[in-house]
């Protein structure tokens, strides 16, 4: 079982249930599923760019990845409808609390000039979004198989329609929040 599940249920529930003055343990916030997803640029003129977006994908979700592919002709981008262009994941239960874990403790400390995550990133239902630059944060990935650095887009979704809220579960998680 993950280690973040595991505070979730015991530490975190009980502690967000007293803070948010709440009387039931549904009723306290918390995480559905992480969205990650890697655009490809590049994709629309070779299709191995896309593959390997795909393959760090999964070595850093450790599930699956897909190809998202384009909804729209788009001339000036020389983009066609139903042509490859990223990749995404979606990970629940299980899976999502081991990335959860890998992202605040390994991977967000590895990131050049960081001081800290915005609280300004929700979208006003609850989810926070961020962005990575570079994949190779995540230890998973080898860079000496990284042909292009690509950035990656995280979406947390909570079950909760308030920021404040969700802000006060990830700030449960250890999310290093900019004060």
């Amino acid at each position: 079982m993950a280690r973040l599940r595991d505070c979730y249920f015991n530490e975190i529930v009980p502690q967000l249930k007293v803070e948010l003055g709440l009387k039931n343990n549904f009723e306290v916030p918390r995480l559905q599923k992480i969205v990650l997803n890697m655009g490809v640029g590049e994709g629309t003129s070779d299709s191995k760019h896309v593959k390997q977006a795909i393959e760090e994908l999964t070595m850093i979700a450790g599930q699956k990845a897909v190809a998202t592919i384009s909804k729209k002709s788009i001339a000036t981008f020389k983009l066609r409808q139903g042509q490859k262009i990223g990749a995404m994941v979606t990970l629940r239960r299980e899976r999502m609390y081991e990335f959860l874990d890998r992202l605040i403790h390994i991977a967000l400390p590895r990131v050049r000039d960081f001081h800290g995550l915005s609280k300004k990133a929700f979208d006003g239902n609850g989810n926070y979004s961020l962005g990575i630059r570079e994949q190779i944060v995540f230890p998973e990935v080898a860079i000496s198989d990284v042909e292009s650095i690509r950035g990656l887009n995280v979406v947390f979704v909570t079950n909760t329609r308030c920021d404040e809220r969700a802000a006060a579960l990830l700030k449960k998680f250890d999310f290093p929040f900019v004060s």
